[in-house]
């Protein structure tokens, strides 16, 4: 029988959090073990930020690697979910999860590297070892859009063992996070995130969003976490009993449309150089 997504809520609701943490591992152990890490880097870093006064770009230097932290212990995760759907010999399951790691790891420890030494980590290039950071991390981003290409054409080819809304889902939520790592490649090419104002400016508390012009992380952020949001969509759409397949299919394709669209409308008026603040 296919199912939908996520499928790990016990009793009225009740989340089984023994059965996330232990069949993750049991599952993929490198992709568990990449999680573990960037949470413990995200703990470590709560427990060290009080204690740094330093800033980059008005900023505490921490704040940056553990929001890149959680962004990617959440990615991974995702991932792993993904594959446990995934009808795919053994191999190439271990391949993606391998390759995934591997890009979200080296990421994270340039990111942290940077912090340590409290300067930035993307579009630095004021040192031999700034710019060789930031040369490894621009790479591992397509390299790892790579492996999400592969997962998008094998749920083209319906190879995920998931009802069709669920499946429209992961579709979706695929292309969107796609389009949304193309944006990064827009500000690697831009040499900065913001449009019509300088880099480190005033931004929301912790996002650190432009308040005074265009941003483009913001619609890179939105698009990138299509790849939960439209998931968990679809799994609470099923739970809509009285719709059949047809209607929670559609219902999904909507939602699919309407995110895209904002991630779209985000986009265009960053390149505008909008600030968030007139949305």
């Amino acid at each position: 029988m296919k199912r939908s997504i996520p499928t790990t809520f016990n009793g009225l609701g009740r989340l089984n959090w023994r059965e996330h943490v232990f069949g993750l591992y049991r599952r993929d152990k490198v992709l568990a073990l990449t999680v573990a890490f960037n949470l413990f880097l995200l703990v470590c870093m709560l427990v060290v930020m009080p204690f740094d006064s330093r800033l980059v770009m008005g900023m505490n230097p921490w704040i940056k690697p553990m929001k890149f932290a959680i962004s990617f212990a959440l990615y991974v995760y995702t991932i792993a979910r993904l594959l446990e759907y995934l009808r795919l010999p053994n191999w190439g399951k271990k391949l993606i999860g391998w390759g995934v790691s591997v890009c979200v790891l080296a990421q994270m420890v340039c990111i942290t590297i940077q912090a340590a030494r409290g300067t930035t980590s993307h579009f630095n290039f004021t040192t031999r070892t700034d710019a060789t950071i930031s040369i490894i991390m621009d790479l591992m981003d397509p390299i790892n859009g790579l492996f999400v290409v592969a997962l998008l054409i094998l749920a083209c080819l319906a190879r995920y063992d998931v009802t069709r809304p669920s499946l429209w889902s992961i579709r979706l939520g695929l292309a969107i996070f796609l389009g949304a790592s193309l944006i990064g490649v827009v500000m690697v090419v831009n040499g900065a995130h913001s449009i019509g104002v300088a880099d480190g400016g005033p931004g929301l508390p912790l996002m650190d969003w432009s308040t005074t012009g265009g941003d483009l992380r913001i619609a890179h952020f939105v698009g990138l976490h299509a790849l939960q949001v439209l998931p968990v969509g679809a799994w609470l759409i099923a739970k809509k009993e009285s719709w059949n397949v047809s209607w929670q299919t559609a219902s999904v394709l909507v939602l699919g449309a309407a995110y895209a669209l904002v991630v779209l409308i985000l986009y265009l008026q960053a390149v505008q150089g909008g600030s968030v603040l007139k949305v």
